[in-house]
């Protein structure tokens, strides 16, 4: 199948490594031109020229900051046509051990951040009448985690986001789809201290998923021939999600 994706012009927040790494190769791979972001200056540089891809060295936390990185990327390659938000996962903690800086810290990573970067990027795919945003969200915003009350609060609000948005710039040709991973086999959940035991106890499918898997939904969801897919929150998950 064709994606339609040569010559598109894509920006991957997070894409230094785990998820935003996968799916900005795939993207690369499939001829898209592709700006990755970061904070770790030689992990995004190492990265991008690995895959080919422009590098920013970016913290999206400051306020500004994703709106900011979005125009320069704009001003660099003249637009941009899919929009991968992918900021990666806020520290554990229960309700009780996490402080108002680490409330503040984490809506303005996860939650504020997208709205910069869709605010900067929307009105050149509604000129183009065409354009793909994709938002890396989470199981455990359907399905709370324990121990992840940052991420279980703050990444509903990103499904409320898109659907919302989606109705309103569906017309222009642009959809706006969330993007659930399960247990992935990143760094993240190396971070996190999950084993292959507990997954294979959770997961139907007895294993870790593969960023390479992640990437391929995010790049089908991206393409010409998904232009019709707008509003939802998919999850590749292994059957993790219990939910109906």
């Amino acid at each position: 199948m064709d994606l339609g994706l040569k010559g598109k012009r894509a920006l991957v927040t997070g894409g230094s490594r785990g998820l935003g790494r996968a799916i900005a190769t795939t993207l690369k791979a499939e001829g898209a031109q592709v700006a990755i972001c970061a904070r770790d200056e030689k992990r995004v540089r190492e990265t991008a020229l690995e895959i080919g891809a422009l590098e920013y060295v970016r913290d999206l936390t400051p306020g500004g900051a994703g709106e900011a990185l979005a125009r320069d990327v704009i001003s660099t390659i003249g637009g941009i046509d899919i929009l991968v938000v992918n900021t990666g996962g806020p520290p554990q903690g229960s309700f009780e051990s996490v402080s108002d800086d680490a409330w503040n810290t984490a809506l303005n990573g996860i939650f504020l951040s997208a709205v910069g970067l869709i605010r900067a990027a929307l009105p050149g795919m509604r000129e183009r009448k065409w354009g793909r945003i994709l938002i890396v969200t989470s199981v455990a915003a359907l399905e709370p985690h324990p121990g992840l009350i940052l991420s279980n609060a703050i990444r509903p609000g990103l499904h409320g986001l898109v659907n919302a948005l989606s109705r309103e710039v569906a017309a222009d040709g642009i959809t706006v789809n969330a993007l659930l991973p399960g247990y992935t086999l990143t760094e993240r959940i190396v971070e996190l201290g999950v084993g292959d035991e507990q997954v294979a106890e959770q997961v139907p499918a007895k294993r870790m998923g593969k960023p390479s898997e992640f990437a391929a939904l995010a790049a089908f969801l991206a393409s010409e021939p998904a232009g019709y897919i707008c509003g939802q929150a998919i999850a590749c998950d292994g059957g993790l999600l219990r939910s109906i």
